[in-house]
């Protein structure tokens, strides 16, 4: 009986004890499922406010990058605007400028109608002479109507043809006059938008050491390195007293370039021995390579030559290393261009033409030093190859009067090529070429009877002649004037214009004792 009431107890306390422990567990439960919900609720918290801080930080962004779209769009229109009112500008000049053009041609049309005006009195004066001559005729002489009116007419048909010369002579004179204002003005306007830097002709390049330590290096054991530098670019290396520096000698202005390259290069790194100089070589040589590309592309888009073939943007490239009378050859190019398509706007013709035909008509001197033939005849077969414009060929071809120009913008070429050649330290000549021009000169002006003395000066481009007043008119000069001018022209060769001044004066000397 014990033993039931034990077991019973037993079973009774586990069974208390099992609802304890599941409730128990359940408060345990609820309050974990409590702090899991808070928990929850804070994590739901703080991601709502690390949300609303982004969504903060990119309101923030976005306003940033809409100040500096702003900032960048005003700029932009502030550089348009600035753009739009250069425009208005030259609009504006050349409005101007029309409105000039208007004024004289409206001001020839009062010219000419008052011409006809006085024209045409002279023919109602004609008229009233032919009627007079006639009544007086019939009156006087014993001739018929037909007669009278045969010698009238022959009489005023002299002097019709004497007013009609004079007309002629006059609006001949006033048209060459106006056309000659008008070329002077053309050239003025494209002279003073356009000028080039001119370079000096040379045939040797200096490179600077950093010390007189430096010469034996680049000489060399017995002179090997030396003998491979110059071997390798033909260029002669002159090592001798001149403190701190190389002379590099030699006529083909590339392979000087590329041995000037080298030679910095191997200065600049300081190992100086055969195979580094070869190295170094094939370097130089692809450097200016890619020299003579960069600089072709900068002359085509310095000038606005679109769809060049890459082989002539080269040849254009080379002409940097090319000079003429001292001239390098690309500047030339560069302002010959510039020159022929500003006159081409000036006179209403095709500026596009004009100025391809500028850059291109020397490209034939990137060839002349390595093939046959002068540099025009090389220029048209290079451009023939690679089917250039026509067009361009010709003015190309006929640049030095070879051949006749086909087109005015072929003209513009011929006129621009001088301007460019001629203007003032363009081009120098060597010192015994210079005084023997100025020697000739003299010699044609003093070669005429009545002159005094000449001097040759302006550097040649002005010849002054001093005559003889007892035997030389004032009327006499100005023949003089001419004929030297043409003897001047046929018996030389001179690049620009020479200016023949002839002075005349009267001297009288007396002494008071």
């Amino acid at each position: 009986m014990n033993i039931v009431v034990i077991v019973a107890a037993v079973l009774i306390s586990l069974a208390v004890g099992a609802v304890a422990g599941i409730i128990y567990r359940k408060k345990i439960a609820e309050s974990k499922l409590g702090n899991a919900e808070e928990e929850a609720k804070r994590i739901v918290n703080m991601a709502k406010i690390e949300a609303e801080n982004l969504k903060k930080e990119e309101i923030i962004k976005a306003k940033e990058e809409i100040m500096t779209s702003r900032k960048e769009l005003d700029q932009e229109i502030k550089e348009r605007r600035g753009e739009v009112q250069r425009q208005e500008t030259r609009l504006i000049q050349r409005e101007e400028n029309l409105d000039k053009r208007s004024e004289n041609f409206e001001k020839k049309e009062r010219d000419l109608d008052r011409q006809f005006e006085e024209i045409e009195k002279q023919r109602q004066d004609v008229e009233k002479m032919y009627s007079d001559e006639l009544d007086k005729l019939q009156q006087i002489a014993a001739l018929t109507k037909e007669q009278a009116k045969e010698v009238l007419l022959q009489e005023v048909e002299k002097e019709i043809t004497a007013e009609k010369a004079e007309m002629i002579r006059e609006a001949a004179r006033k048209a060459k006059e106006e056309s000659l204002k008008n070329a002077k003005e053309v050239l003025t306007y494209a002279v003073q938008k356009c000028a080039a830097d001119h370079s000096q002709e040379t045939t040797v390049s200096i490179v600077p050491l950093p010390s007189d330590d430096m010469k034996g290096r680049i000489i060399g054991r017995e002179g090997r390195n030396i003998k491979t530098i110059e071997t390798l670019t033909g260029i002669d290396l002159i090592i001798d007293d001149t403190p701190e520096a190389v002379v590099l000698s030699g006529f083909d202005p590339l392979r000087r370039e590329v041995a000037k390259i080298t030679l910095e290069k191997l200065i600049e790194d300081g190992r100086i021995h055969p195979a580094k100089i070869e190295e170094t070589v094939e370097k130089a040589k692809q450097e200016l390579a890619d020299t003579i590309k960069e600089e072709g592309e900068r002359a085509a888009l310095e000038t606005g030559v679109i769809g060049l073939h890459p082989d002539l943007i080269k040849l254009i490239g080379k002409l940097k290393y090319r000079t003429s009378y001292g001239q390098n050859v690309l500047n030339h190019s560069i302002e010959v261009s510039n020159l022929a398509r500003i006159m081409a706007e000036e006179l209403g013709l095709d500026a596009k033409l004009a100025r391809r035909a500028g850059l291109l008509h020397d490209i034939g001197k990137a060839l002349d030093h390595d093939m046959e033939g002068t540099h025009i005849e090389l220029g048209v077969e290079v451009l023939k190859k690679y089917k250039e414009n026509p067009l361009v060929i010709n003015a190309v071809e006929a640049h030095h009067e070879d051949v006749e120009p086909q087109t005015l913008e072929a003209v513009l070429i011929q006129a621009a090529d001088a301007i460019s050649a001629s203007r003032p330290g363009a081009r120098r000549e060597t010192l015994e070429a210079y005084i023997k021009r100025l020697q000739d000169l003299e010699a044609i002006a003093d070669s005429f009877d009545g002159v005094e003395k000449s001097f040759a000066i302006q550097a040649g481009r002005e010849v002054r002649i001093i005559v003889k007043p007892d035997k030389i008119s004032d009327d006499q000069m100005t023949i003089l004037a001419q004929d030297v001018a043409k003897r001047v022209e046929s018996e030389m060769e001179y690049p620009g214009q020479i200016k023949v001044n002839v002075i005349r004066e009267t001297r009288v000397v007396d002494y008071a004792k």
